[in-house]
């Protein structure tokens, strides 16, 4: 057997019944993740939470769309005649280390357009394919969102208990969310695609052997993410020590790590985890869900002992500020002016 340190894995089921004993042995051993890994796989979801491989298949039919259908979902930044700037489609783009393509769906996708505002690109409609094009993957898309909504306030409760405050703290906050559903392919890359790269990034060691990168190491910008995988390996996540450590891509469960944003609100007591994909030479898919509070939700420091203190903000601030600087947003951050001094 092997000593080594690998991303720990909890069934949580206990945290959708009543309080007792499970549920707090569930509390600690979330909470033992967040503080040494800032990452985990969880299972032990309920039903209302889809992650069956056939609602997955469902999800990603929208990667076998022709590209005259994907081109008419693209944000304004590959296409200057669209409107939405944040929500949509982005093209796989050469000469860099992270190679995807993907959608960014908002909570209109589950709520419809009564949680629209045009005047805030980040709670924009989203450009969706008609019901025609692709016959029923709205419905699932919709099921989805709501189902990832319960399992993410359910680890966000456990969270604020394992945190010593009412497991109800963050509730209001995400009262009027924005959370993105994100749909990812990483297409395998060719010889000719990695020549244009001329970051040295786009190389690593990985178990002795030289691999490309996808996914450019990052930290993500806000609280808590839940990523389905489609059972292709290639996501890691940074340990303390500084090894990337495998993520399996496990059937039926979530990989789950934590933001930025949680990190500077829990004092640093919750890990934002730097996390990357590495390429297999297969193509991969993912389904993240980010869970994110609305826009004007004001991050202030909680009320823990020895927490540092820092000068409140707006999440919708903080969040354009951060994510534009993610290659897919580069060259938006003129379109949105800040509510509040924006801290990053």
């Amino acid at each position: 057997m092997s000593d080594a340190p690998a991303i720990p894995q909890i069934d949580i089921g206990a945290l959708f019944g009543a309080a007792g004993a499970p549920r707090d042995a569930v509390d600690r051993a979330i909470m033992e993740a967040s503080v040494r890994y800032g990452f985990m796989t969880v299972t032990g979801l309920p039903a209302d939470v889809k992650l069956d491989a056939l609602t997955l298949r469902d999800l990603l039919r929208v990667f076998a769309l022709p590209e005259s259908e994907q081109r008419k979902l693209w944000r304004q930044k590959f296409d200057p005649r669209r409107g939405n700037v944040y929500r949509g489609w982005f093209p796989k783009q050469s000469g860099t280390v992270t190679c995807k393509e993907g959608i960014d769906m908002g909570p209109d996708v589950a709520y419809g357009a009564a949680v629209v505002d045009s005047a805030d690109p980040l709670r924009e409609a989203t450009p969706l394919p008609s019901e025609t094009v692709l016959p029923g993957w709205r419905a699932t898309v919709g099921i989805y969102y709501r189902g990832m909504e319960i399992a993410a306030r359910a680890l966000m409760r456990s969270i604020a208990r394992g945190l010593g405050v009412k497991e109800t703290r963050f509730d209001a906050a995400f009262i009027g969310g924005i959370s993105t559903l994100r749909l990812l392919h990483y297409p395998p890359r060719t010889p000719e695609e990695l020549a244009l790269v001329a970051d040295p990034a786009l190389w690593t060691d990985h178990a002795g052997q030289k691999s490309y990168v996808s996914g450019r190491a990052h930290v993500d910008t806000g609280l808590v993410t839940l990523l389905a995988q489609d059972g292709v390996s290639g996501l890691q996540a940074r340990a303390r020590d500084g090894a990337w450590l495998d993520v399996p891509p496990r059937d039926g469960s979530l990989a789950i790590n934590f933001g930025h944003i949680l990190e500077r609100w829990s004092g640093g007591r919750i890990k934002a985890t730097e996390h990357r994909v590495i390429g297999t030479g297969a193509a991969r898919h993912s389904v993240p869900f980010f869970y994110e509070p609305r826009v004007d939700a004001e991050i202030a420091p909680l009320a823990l002992p020895g927490i540092e203190p820092f000068e409140p903000f707006l999440y919708g601030d903080h969040l354009w500020a951060a994510m534009t600087r993610f290659v897919e947003f580069q060259g938006m951050e003129g379109l949105r002016q800040p509510r509040r001094r924006a801290v990053v």
